[in-house]
C-alpha cells in the first residue's frame, strides 16, 4: 500500500482535493480532525493542553474551546510551538496506526493522510510521497474572510505555517487550486489515473 500525504496552507484547497480523492475511491485520513479529538476530555493530550494553557481555554463543560485556544496560540509563536509539541507526536502515532491497520486489512491501493502541518510535524518522513495543494495568497485571504476571520487574523494564521513556496519543494505532486473547482478536479483525476496505473504495474 502506497502511503501518501496531502497538505497545503490554510484555505488552500486541500480539503476540496481530499473530498475528490475520496469520491475517486481512495481512503483519506483527516489528521486535523484527529488533532481535535486528542484534546477532548479523557483523550491523550487533554490534561497536558489544559495544564499548559490554563482553564481559560475551556468552555463551560470543561471541553477545550478551539477558538479560545487559537486566539492564544496564534498570537504567540512560542505558545503555538508548545501546542504543536504536545499534539503532533500523538497525531503521528495515530496516523501510522491507521495506515498499519489498513495494510493489515489487505488494502492495496494508495491511501492518504490530509493535514495542514504534515511537513512541520515530520509525518511526511514516513510517507511514500506528498501532494501539495496551493493557491494564491489573496485567494487564501478571501476564503478565510468568508469563514469569518479578519484580515489580521487570517494573515497571522497564514504566517504561522510554512510558506507555500517551501511546501512545494517537498511535493512529489502539486495541485493548483487557484482556478475553478472543475480545473482542480481534472488535476486530481489525472493524479488518480497515475496512481492506478502505478498499482497495475507493480
Amino acid at each position: 500500500m502506497l502511503r501518501l500525504g496531502l497538505t497545503g496552507g490554510i484555505a488552500s484547497g486541500k480539503s476540496a482535493v481530499a473530498a475528490m480523492l475520496r469520491e475517486l475511491g481512495f481512503s483519506v485520513l483527516d489528521a486535523d480532525s484527529l488533532a481535535h479529538k486528542i484534546i477532548e476530555p479523557g483523550q491523550p493530550a487533554y490534561e497536558e493542553v489544559v495544564r499548559e494553557f490554563g482553564s481559560a481555554i475551556t468552555d463551560g463543560h470543561d471541553r477545550v474551546d478551539r477558538a479560545k485556544l487559537g486566539a492564544v496560540v496564534f498570537a504567540d509563536r512560542a505558545k503555538l510551538d508548545r501546542l504543536n509539541a504536545i499534539v503532533h507526536p500523538r497525531v503521528a502515532e495515530a496516523v501510522l496506526r491507521q495506515f498499519d491497520e489498513w495494510q493489515r486489512k489487505g488494502m492495496r491501493e494508495a491511501a492518504f493522510v490530509e493535514a495542514a502541518l504534515l511537513i512541520e510535524s515530520g509525518i511526511h518522513q514516513n510517507l511514500g510521497g506528498l501532494v501539495v495543494a496551493w493557491c494564491r495568497l489573496e485567494q487564501q485571504l478571501e476564503r478565510l474572510a468568508a469563514r469569518g476571520l479578519s484580515e489580521e487574523e487570517a494573515r497571522r494564521r497564514i504566517a504561522s505555517q510554512m510558506p507555500v513556496e517551501e511546501k512545494l519543494h517537498y511535493a512529489t505532486e502539486k495541485i493548483d487550486c487557484s482556478g475553478t473547482l472543475e480545473q482542480t478536479r481534472r488535476q486530481v483525476e489525472a493524479l488518480a489515473a497515475r496512481l492506478y496505473r502505478s498499482k497495475a504495474s507493480r
